[in-house]
């Protein structure tokens, strides 16, 4: 337990640094089948790969970083563009919204759904759920009050208690402190996070939040802290201020057509056809409208989706061109994949700029959309994407790969053998970095 929470720790400080910010997505998780086929691809490119020594700068580490997980965000975005019982890329139903504002959404049933038996959505928003927040007292954050020594308080969260003990040292200060504290607790992952504020007369506050929306607890919160009862000197919750609920949880409250429904979260399905997410209050006495979009419409979405995952992939790379020369690499390559289908891509639409991304025609694709033969002349844009995820594939399994390093020794060809420490480069720079 304690190994993977140092491994899970050193990943997320690398991702919450370096990498582009974004959120999981149900196409991060895998079946074993997949998993087999990585380790075996893994197996087959270290039986012939070259030993090699890295660059192992925090520029390169940053570099690493972001390269693997823009790769990541492009697979996903080409994963979205097809159902997931279906094998046909660009025929994922798109979803209007007519105020995403209000409320988002997106379709997640089967490719074999008749269009006519889905049914319109009317939504009403009128409260959505929300964290439960205790917010300290704001100090001044140079002094410090409390004497030496050392204290503990207790969480109650997730029907558990856990205890959290600290020294505090001659020299300490409520600022020191408590961005001490708030590391110790987010870091324990027991279902609540830390932050200290500042307010505008410079103090500052620690503020604990829980980390999940909703009343999921009993009584009217989700979690609580004391130090009636601890095994260290007490008094430090007092001080802080953090026992008083400043912020209570509370559910969403909406309605569904006319019936009153209520949440934990402001994300949930719906009958296993539209993936819904609550984001702002509707005005009274108006609704937020929920349907399919037409065939034209949900196609040409899903090529703007494309573009913009791939655009995004691209202008990552090009940021790094000066600090990083070998990204070139990839840039030329991703340059010989857009060769192949560019005159193909530029009559539905589709012109390539000199940087490499991508710009769209509207009026062009919703033409081109519209024709008898759409879906056969569509077919350059699905070997495209195909082309283009199997680069990110590759990226993804070995972003060292468009690094800087020196080559020690190549193996000898037809009789090499698996190295399998080869694919521990990427991790191992970042845990000896991280420690």
């Amino acid at each position: 337990m304690a190994d993977n929470t140092a491994i899970s720790t050193v990943y997320n400080h690398f991702l919450t640094t370096y990498a582009p910010q974004g959120t999981n997505s149900k196409y991060d998780t895998h079946k074993k089948s997949e998993l087999r086929g990585l380790y075996n691809s893994i197996v087959k490119m270290n039986k012939e790969a070259p030993l090699f020594l890295l660059d192992t700068s925090p520029a390169t580490q940053e570099f690493a970083v972001g390269l693997k997980e823009s790769a990541r965000s492009l697979k996903n975005v080409i994963s979205s563009l097809s159902m997931d019982d279906s094998d046909n890329m660009l025929d994922q139903k798109a979803v209007a919204s007519s105020d995403e504002n209000i409320v988002e959404a997106s379709f997640i049933g089967g490719a074999d759904m008749d269009p006519d038996s889905i049914p319109p959505l009317e939504i009403s928003v009128e409260e959505l759920a929300g964290r439960q927040e205790n917010r300290g007292k704001f100090l001044d954050p140079d002094s410090m009050d409390l004497a030496p020594g050392t204290y503990s308080f207790d969480i109650h969260s997730r029907d558990m208690d856990y205890e959290f003990q600290f020294n505090i040292g001659e020299n300490d200060t409520n600022k020191i402190i408590e961005e001490k504290l708030a590391r110790l607790i987010t870091r324990s992952n027991i279902g609540v996070s830390a932050s200290v504020l500042t307010d505008d007369n410079g103090r500052v506050a620690l503020s604990i939040v829980s980390d999940e929306t909703g009343i999921r607890g009993k009584g009217d919160t989700n979690f609580d802290v004391s130090d009636n009862n601890t095994h260290k000197t007490a008094g430090t919750v007092e001080y802080f201020g953090i026992g008083d609920v400043t912020v209570y949880p509370r559910n969403s409250r909406f309605t569904l057509n006319g019936e009153e429904r209520s949440t934990f979260s402001n994300h949930f399905s719906i009958e296993k056809i539209y993936d819904i997410n609550l984001k702002g209050i509707s005005p009274e006495g108006e609704t937020v409208s929920i349907g399919l979009k037409t065939d034209v419409e949900s196609v040409t979405e899903n090529i703007n989706n494309l573009v913009n995952g791939y655009n995004s992939f691209i202008n990552n790379i090009n940021s790094y061109s000066e600090s990083q020369p070998y990204s070139k690499k990839l840039v030329n390559e991703m340059n010989k994949v857009a060769a192949l289908y560019s005159s193909e891509l530029e009559s539905i639409g589709l012109s390539f700029s000199e940087n490499g991304t991508i710009s769209v025609d509207n009026n062009l694709l919703t033409q081109t959309a519209r024709e008898d033969d759409a879906m056969e002349r569509f077919g350059s844009i699905r070997k495209f994407a195909e082309s283009i995820l199997g680069r990110a594939n590759k990226v993804s399994l070995d972003p060292m790969e468009y690094t800087q390093k020196t080559v020690v020794a190549y193996k000898n060809p037809g009789h090499g053998f698996a190295t399998p420490y080869v694919t521990s480069n990427y991790s191992g720079m970042m845990f000896s970095s991280y420690c």
